[in-house]
């Protein structure tokens, strides 16, 4: 028997019936001939991991733009903790862990350089209006290539997962609607982590009243929260919080917003980023010969506006300030003899 019929057939046996089962799946865009040792949604994690946009996760903004120190989280770290913290809830849930795995890897795929800051300057530009969830869900529709073809073709359920994991609009399995809460759940413990690391706020002017529900360090908050996760939506049909540790989860929230996502000093460069955004934007528009191949798509080769975003939504913060070095500071003339 094939090893994926085996692994297929452990899910239909063993996993909740609330579950997404890989043979269940509603399928890819285009028909493709089964693995004989991974599950669809193993080869869509595993496709998502081997893309040039996920490696790219590693020099893009969280909070901190380009920051010196070795210690601060970046995109990609960022990205693996969503993955680490809703796999374990899955698992203890005993919901499909690969699904959940393919959904956290590629939430982020389509991020701007200089987070939000960048997210905000795309948005005001964009005739279309832009947000990260759905440029997520075009590179691995169109953007990557494999095997000479755009598009990862991934499944449903994980492309569900990405478009939905931020939003109005609720992810439809219970692997994305873990992976929507696990992305809150680690931003908000890793950026207090590295706020408090940089200086930006002190331990003390945490809010008492959610860090006494909560806890007193890094780890018991995501343990607090994890646990409750799991105990609230073990055999339900929704993936469920303890109200009071949800509210102390929002007041932290806000906290962040109030003392560092906004007029901290760690957004100091965010107004010099987005300038950046807008004049590489501008010069892309003029020069579209610039743009590499890979973002000219021959069915929307006419639409100068959508690939200029996506080549400036896809770049790192130091390639695209690189860029902006490049093509909008003058050089000085030497003398050639």
């Amino acid at each position: 028997m094939e090893i994926r019929k085996k692994r297929e057939e452990f899910e239909l046996d063993y996993l909740s019936d609330y579950a997404a089962k890989s043979r269940e799946t509603r399928g890819r865009r285009k028909p493709e001939k089964p693995c004989d040792i991974r599950t669809d949604f193993q080869r869509d994690r595993d496709r998502i991991i081997h893309s040039k946009a996920f490696r790219r996760l590693k020099h893009k903004t969280q909070v901190f733009i380009s920051p010196e120190g070795d210690h601060y989280r970046t995109r990609l770290t960022h990205t693996l903790e969503v993955s680490q913290i809703a796999r374990t809830i899955a698992r203890a849930l005993m919901l499909n862990e690969d699904l959940t795995e393919g959904i956290a890897l590629g939430h982020d795929l389509g991020h701007t350089p200089f987070g939000h800051a960048g997210e905000e300057a795309l948005d005001s530009i964009c005739r279309g209006g832009f947000s990260h969830n759905e440029q997520s869900l075009r590179v691995v529709d169109f953007l990557e290539v494999r095997k000479g073809k755009k598009g990862l073709n991934l499944t449903y359920e994980v492309r569900d997962g990405i478009l939905n994991h931020t939003g109005d609009k609720l992810p439809e399995t219970m692997e994305g609607k873990i992976v929507r809460i696990a992305d809150r759940i680690a931003y908000i413990n890793h950026d207090i982590d590295d706020a408090l690391r940089a200086g930006i706020i002190k331990k003390e002017e945490l809010p008492v009243e959610s860090i006494n529900i909560l806890g007193d360090n890094h780890s018991e908050r995501i343990d607090t929260m994890v646990k409750d996760m799991i105990n609230s939506s073990l055999n339900k049909t929704e993936i469920l919080r303890d109200p009071v540790i949800e509210k102390a989860t929002n007041n932290l929230r806000e906290f962040l917003f109030d003392m560092v996502y906004i007029g901290s000093l760690a957004k100091k460069e965010e107004s010099k980023a987005q300038r950046l955004i807008n004049s590489l934007y501008e010069y892309y528009q003029e020069n579209a010969d610039e743009i590499p191949e890979e973002f000219k798509l021959k069915e929307e080769s006419s639409n100068l506006d959508q690939m200029v975003i996506d080549y400036i939504a896809g770049m790192s913060d130091r390639y695209a300030i690189n860029r902006g070095r490049d093509l909008l500071i003058p050089s000085p003339w030497v003398l050639k003899n």
